[in-house]
C-alpha cells in the first residue's frame, strides 16, 4: 500500500513523456503527519517504516503505527515543554532514530523545525540561535555537539530548554527519560492552533557557499514535492528500503530519508555510522536487503576505488546521485562494476529535485536530466530568452503560472532577499547549464564561479572533471585569477592521491594530460598542490575561499 493515488494526477509507473502533464493534488490543511504518518498507522499499521542501525550492532525497526504513537507522545513532551505554532525547534541529531519521531511532532504542533548538523561549533549555533530566535535546542551526545551547544547559550538569549537524547546531562532535559510520561494520543489542532498549507514548517541553513547562511524556508506543502524526488528521480518503490546518504542536518535528509520516500510507501534505512568504512557499509546493504541508493558524486568516487564485485548488491535497483555534478568517469566506472546506472538530479535547499533523469530516459552521464515534473524550468541568457543549443545559460524557475510545490517560499526574516528571489517572473537558481542536440541539462557551474578568459566562457566542472581522470588527482577544484592580458587566466587546485608528491614535473604531467583533453582556452595555467580543499559543513568546496586568496596575492605583489 502506497498514498501516490491520493496525491497525484498520474500513474505512480509514468514515464517521463506521461510526467508532461503531471499535477499534485493539494488538499486542505495538508500536514504530514496527519495526512500520510497517521493514515499508514490506520490502514496499514504494520507496514514497514524505518530500519536503524549504528556501528555498535544496536538495530531498530518501527512500522507506521509506532511512529505515529512515538511522534504523538513527543509531541505532548514538546507542548508541555512550551513548544507551540509557530516556535523555532533546533535539531542536533546525525542520523539518530528519536529525529523521525520528533519532525512528525513538531509538525503536528505546528513549530518550525530547524535541523543542523552536529559539525557546528560554538560561533555558528549562536549566528542561528539568534538569527532565528531559536526556543529550543534537541541533541545528542557525540562527544562535541552538546558542550558547543552549552557554550553558546552565554550569547543565545532566545533559548529556553535544552533536550538531550543521549541520557542525563546538567542543564539538559531527558528526553527518554521523560517520554513515557506523556500520553500517545495528541489530536490534530483546531482553530487557531491548526496548520494551513501557507504555514512555515520547516527552515534549513544553506551550506553558505557564498556569504553567511540564509534561512530557507518551507512551508506544509513541501513534503508534496518531494513526491517527485523520490518516486520519480530515485525510483523507490512500495514496500522497498530506501537508503540516502546524508546527515539528518542537512536538506538533502529531506530529499531522501522522510517525506516523498514515506509517500510512496517504501522504507528508510538508516545507518548511524561514525565514518564511512566500505567493507561495514556494504555488509549492511547487503544484509537489510536495500533496494534503492543515492549517495553525492563524492562518495561515488571513493566507492570505485572499491573492489564492489565482491559484494552480492543484486538487492539494488536504481543509483541516483545530487549535491554536484556527477563525473563521467565516475559513472562508467560505477555501471561496470555494478551494472547500475546512476541518475543524476540536481535541486537546492530552496527546492525538491528540479532536474533529473527520470522513467524511461537514458542517463547520459555528466548531464543533469531534464526539468522535472511540476516545474517549469529553463536556461535563458542574459536578456531572458531560452538559450540555444550548447549556450550557457541561467537556470531559472518560472513563477509566471504560479509557485511550485517544493520550491521555498522565502528566506525568513528578510523580505529584502526574498522580493528579490521570487517576486519577479522567475527564480534564478544562481546555476548556470547548457542544453544539448536532446534537450538534456549540462551542469556548467555557479554564475559566479564561470571563468572569463580571453573571451571564452570556461566551465569549471568541464576542467575539474578531465583533471579527475588523471590518477594521481584526488580532488581538485578551478577556479579563476585576475590576469592583465586575458582578464582571468584558469587555475587548478589540487589535492593529490596517496603514492604522488607535489613537484614541478608532475604539474608539467598533469598539464600535457589535460591538453590531449581539453581547447587550448581551458587548460589550467597555473597549478597549485595542497592538502585538502576548502569545504562547507556539507562538504561543498568553497570556490569563493579560493578566488579571496588568490585575489588578496595579488594584490600584495
Amino acid at each position: 500500500m502506497n498514498l501516490l493515488d491520493r496525491f497525484i494526477n498520474c500513474r505512480p509507473e509514468a514515464d517521463y513523456e506521461e510526467l508532461k502533464n503531471y499535477k499534485i493534488k493539494v488538499p486542505e490543511n495538508f500536514n504530514f503527519s496527519y495526512d500520510v504518518i497517521d493514515v499508514y498507522a490506520k490502514e496499514a499499521p504494520e507496514k514497514r517504516a524505518l530500519v536503524w542501525c549504528d556501528d555498535t550492532d544496536e538495530e531498530h525497526i518501527f512500522n507506521f503505527s509506532e511512529i505515529s504513537r512515538y511522534s504523538q507522545q513527543a509531541a505532548n513532551f514538546l507542548v508541555d515543554k512550551g513548544i507551540k505554532k509557530g516556535d523555532r525547534v533546533m535539531l542536533f541529531l546525525r542520523r539518530r532514530y528519536e529525529f523521525w519521531w520528533l519532525m512528525p511532532a513538531l509538525h503536528r504542533i505546528g513549530a518550525i523545525a530547524i535541523p543542523a548538523t552536529t559539525q557546528l561549533l560554538d560561533d555558528d549555533i549562536v549566528y542561528r540561535n539568534n538569527s532565528a530566535d531559536i526556543k529550543m535546542i534537541i541533541a545528542m551526545d557525540d562527544g562535541k555537539i552538546e558542550k558547543q551547544v552549552d557554550l553558546a547559550m552565554r550569547k543565545s538569549p532566545s533559548v529556553e530548554t535544552l533536550v538531550t537524547v543521549s541520557g542525563p546531562r546538567p542543564g539538559w532535559v531527558d528526553f527518554h527519560a521523560e517520554l513515557e510520561k506523556y500520553g500517545t494520543s495528541f489530536p490534530r489542532p483546531t482553530g487557531d492552533a491548526a496548520t494551513h498549507n501557507e504555514d512555515p514548517m520547516l527552515m534549513y541553513f544553506t551550506s553558505g557557499t557564498s556569504g553567511y547562511p540564509k534561512m530557507v524556508l518551507h512551508n506544509f506543502l513541501y513534503p508534496l514535492g518531494h513526491i517527485t524526488t523520490a518516486r520519480f528521480w530515485q525510483q523507490v518503490r512500495d514496500d522497498g528500503l530506501h537508503l540516502s546518504i546524508a546527515e539528518t542536518g542537512w536538506a538533502k535528509a529531506a530529499w531522501g530519508k522522510i517525506y516523498g520516500q514515506w509517500i510512496a510507501g517504501t522504507g528508510l534505512f538508516v545507518y548511524d555510522m561514525l565514518g564511512f568504512t566500505p567493507d561495514a557499509f556494504f555488509k549492511r546493504l547487503v544484509h537489510y536487503q536495500v533496494t534503492t541508493f543515492c549517495a553525492p558524486p563524492t562518495v561515488y568516487r571513493f566507492l570505485i576505488r572499491q573492489d564492489l564485485k565482491k559484494y552480492d548488491l543484486s538487492c539494488l535497483k536504481y543509483a541516483c546521485t545530487a549535491g554536484e555534478a556527477l563525473n563521467a568517469e565516475v559513472y562508467r566506472s560505477f555501471y561496470e562494476q555494478t551494472g547500475l546506472k546512476i541518475f543524476e538530479g540536481f535541486g537546492q535547499s530552496e527546492s525538491s529535485v528540479l532536474v533529473g533523469n527520470f522513467p524511461g530516459m537514458e542517463p547520459k552521464p555528466g548531464s543533469m536530466g531534464k526539468p522535472a515534473p511540476g516545474y517549469d524550468i529553463e536556461l535563458i541568457d542574459e536578456d531572458g530568452k531560452r538559450t540555444e543549443t550548447n549556450q550557457i545559460g541561467h537556470l531559472v524557475v518560472h513563477l509566471e503560472k504560479g509557485h511550485p510545490i517544493g520550491l521555498f517560499c522565502g528566506y525568513y526574516r528578510n523580505e529584502d532577499q526574498t522580493k528579490e528571489a521570487l517576486g519577479g517572473p522567475w527564480y534564478d537558481t544562481g546555476d548556470t547549464g547548457y542544453y544539448d542536440e536532446d534537450g538534456y541539462i549540462w551542469y556548467v557551474g555557479r554564475s559566479d564561479d564561470i571563468i572569463k578568459s580571453s573571451g571564452f566562457r570556461v566551465s569549471p566542472f568541464e576542467v575539474e572533471s578531465v583533471l579527475q581522470e588523471h590518477p594521481g588527482v584526488l580532488e581538485c577544484a578551478v577556479t579563476g585569477i585576475p590576469d592583465a592580458s586575458r582578464g582571468q587566466l584558469v587555475k587548478a587546485t589540487i589535492v593529490l592521491n596517496k603514492g604522488y608528491t607535489a613537484s614541478r614535473e608532475l604539474e608539467v604531467e598533469i598539464k600535457t594530460f589535460v591538453t590531449e583533453r581539453l581547447a587550448v582556452y581551458k587548460i589550467p595555467r597555473r597549478i597549485e598542490f595542497v592538502d585538502e580543499l576548502p569545504k562547507t559543513t556539507s562538504g561543498k568546496i568553497r570556490r569563493m575561499e579560493i578566488r579571496k586568496k588568490d585575489n588578496e596575492g595579488n594584490k600584495s605583489l
